[in-house]
């Protein structure tokens, strides 16, 4: 895979991005081998340039949003994307870091559900629960590279094929994520799924970010998080919704005027922070459903400038603050990766909405195909 992790300095390629006359006046995509998987099968990672310096590059394997480089203030780029350098650690120890999840994003109580009657098992990876899809889920499978552009926005169109049964779930399902980026340095991600039997699928991008740039010494917890929502949805102690949608006003989950990520982290007084070890709960977007991606949230950090606009046609958003991140994790330019190095922004279905009548339906049926659009937009403050 391509080494840019280090491109702290990227003034000049910033500038030379930013250019106008003789310079290309659009997005540019590439693909080239990353490598190949224990079982021999080859690996494409395909790189997504806009004009403005903004780079991403998507890894086959996973679908996996696997670089982010985004200049400050300044022009000098950095990776925001937490995850690692080597693909033989995305197979050896899948972490979801910038995976297309499915089918079913976030926790599904002891692992099962009931849909028409009948009660599916799915496997369980989360103590009880089943998590981003049971741990054989489609972070961990090479999807086909369907077709790679340039243009007035360069895209990379990945599928996959999902059998009746897999994992425990109904339907053979045919998935998609399309990934575009434009010269204003906005990614969209455009997830599809048809399926020939009613199902469940929840599809999201599990990245995990630090505006400071990955790997930052200070970490991701002086970044500051907005979220338009004045409700979320409060846990049990195994991570699970227990149907509330609780306010947000007074709490240490009110984001709505924005505030660093460190406040409240760390709120003992607080039984969903002791569950969560700090923040990795739902947030139900105020707008709900929409048919075009609205905003879901803001993530800033003010030193250097960089933010991140999350847009999403979903109704909630997992805010995870990588509690679970234990020191053990060696990622980009071998920085060891703890507890609040990244922030994970997942655009979704409820968790454990199959098994809650008033959440907002993840069922999907034949002829009726699932869609999630969300959007990863950059920018700098002055």
């Amino acid at each position: 895979m391509r080494k840019l992790y280090s491109i702290m300095a990227g003034t000049a390629l910033f500038a030379i991005g930013c250019g106008t006359g003789s310079l290309a006046q659009a997005a540019e995509a590439t693909q080239e081998p990353a490598g190949v998987l224990a079982d021999g099968t080859e690996v494409t990672e395909i790189t997504l340039t806009g004009k403005n310096g903004v780079s991403v590059s998507i890894l086959s394997f996973g679908a996996t949003l696997h670089e982010f480089l985004v200049p400050d203030r300044n022009g000098n780029l950095a990776d925001i994307a937490v995850s690692y350098e080597n693909l033989s650690d995305y197979e050896e120890r899948p972490n979801y870091w910038g995976a297309t999840i499915g089918r079913y994003a976030n926790r599904i109580a002891g692992g099962k559900f009931t849909l028409d009657g009948k009660t599916y098992q799915l496997p369980q990876n989360d103590g009880e629960n089943s998590l981003h899809g049971g741990g054989k889920g489609w972070d961990v499978r090479n999807w086909k590279v369907e077709s790679v552009k340039s243009g007035r926005v360069a895209s990379v169109r990945l599928s996959l094929v999902s059998p009746d049964g897999e994992a425990g779930y109904p339907g053979a399902v045919n998935a998609s994520v399309t990934y575009s980026l434009d010269d204003a340095g906005s990614l969209r991600i455009e997830f599809g799924a048809a399926t020939n039997k009613p199902t469940v699928i929840n599809m999201t991008n599990h990245a995990i970010f630090n505006m400071a740039g990955e790997g930052a010494p200070q970490g991701a917890m002086d970044n500051v998080l907005t979220i338009p929502a004045s409700h979320y949805t409060p846990v049990n102690e195994k991570l699970i919704p227990t149907g509330e949608l609780r306010a947000v006003d007074g709490t240490v989950f009110d984001f709505r005027s924005g505030k660093a990520m460190n406040e409240g982290l760390r709120d003992g007084t607080d039984q969903q922070i002791v569950y969560g070890r700090g923040f990795d709960h739902n947030f139900a977007l105020d707008k709900g459903v929409t048919a075009q991606p609205e905003l879901a949230a803001i993530l800033t950090d003010p030193a250097s400038g960089r933010k991140l606009e999350v847009l999403t046609t979903e109704p909630g958003l997992q805010v995870y603050a990588g509690n679970f991140i234990d020191g053990t994790y060696i990622g980009k330019n071998g920085h060891l990766y703890r507890m609040g190095d990244g922030i994970a922004l997942e655009p979704q279905k409820f968790p454990d909405s199959p098994n809650h009548p008033d959440f907002v339906s993840a069922r999907v049926d034949p002829g009726k195909p699932y869609r999630h659009v969300m959007v990863y937009r950059v920018s700098v403050e002055p």
